[in-house]
């Protein structure tokens, strides 16, 4: 089901929990489903980072068993609506502990037909047009020391022939993160980055404390808030980039803020 989001000239539209959409005055931002470079428009990766393959899936947690495949569980789960207003809506997910999940991958893509994760967790994403843009809020609840790691991973549409990227402290070309390729460019210690294209979009992140940079065409880009660089380290020894979950809940914040570059 899609949803719709309208304030002043800025429209917003999300397809069960996926942000297919964002124009301003008619301008698109986000990458469209069918376009060459990614199947999706965004995405979560929770609760961990990167791939798991060559660690057999399994990944290193305080109890029980976790498999996981590339990126985590949570992207096999369905998003709830749970409320609706004409600037903003609210989604969740959630997941009791030993729950098995058919992976979606399987067969084609990995040899992890089954996965689990062994603690409970809620996932909440809310989408909010306010004066700056549109921002977005992610909330995970679940149970005190949890381990997890928590990606966003969005999509933006290119138009111009040389878009660029740039921080407070440098400029990043396309050519630079295509050159990476698949493992993404890492972007340490980085919370607000602009994308310098037709029209510019600058992404401000509270919560994450770095960032990624991804593409492999020259259309879209995909720019990614996360907790960990799940690059520096071998697969065996991904447990080591965790976070836990110090309270109830933890609150991590992206505002796509379009027109409004670094200063």
């Amino acid at each position: 089901m899609i949803t719709t989001l309208l304030k002043a000239d800025h429209k917003v539209a999300i397809e069960d929990g996926e942000l297919i959409s964002y124009q301003v005055a008619g301008h698109e931002y986000i990458h469209q489903k069918g376009s060459p470079g990614w199947g999706s428009s965004d995405t979560e990766m929770f609760p961990i980072i990167g791939p798991t393959a060559d660690a057999g899936y399994r990944v290193q947690v305080p109890r029980a068993n976790a498999l996981q495949d590339q990126h985590g569980i949570l992207r096999e789960l369905e998003y709830q609506l749970l409320s609706k207003t004409e600037n903003g809506a609210i989604y969740q997910k959630e997941y009791k502990s030993g729950t098995v999940v058919n992976n979606s991958k399987y067969p084609e893509k990995s040899t992890a037909r089954l996965l689990i994760w062994p603690f409970n967790f809620n996932f909440k994403k809310e989408f909010e047009l306010v004066e700056d843009g549109l921002q977005i809020t992610f909330t995970v609840s679940g149970e005190r020391d949890m381990p997890y790691m928590l990606g966003y991973h969005p999509a933006f549409k290119l138009h111009s022939e040389q878009p660029y990227l740039e921080t407070s402290e440098k400029r990043i070309s396309l050519d630079e993160v295509l050159a990476v390729g698949s493992r993404a460019l890492e972007i340490p210690d980085c919370a607000r980055i602009a994308l310098m294209d037709e029209n510019s979009i600058t992404i401000e992140t509270e919560g994450f404390g770095h960032l990624m940079l991804w593409t492999e065409v020259p259309n879209m880009i995909c720019i990614e808030p996360i907790t960990f660089y799940p690059y520096s380290l071998p697969q065996s020894k991904l447990h080591e980039g965790f976070d836990y979950l110090a309270a109830n809940e933890k609150t991590f914040k992206v505002l796509l803020s379009p027109e409004k570059t670094i200063s």
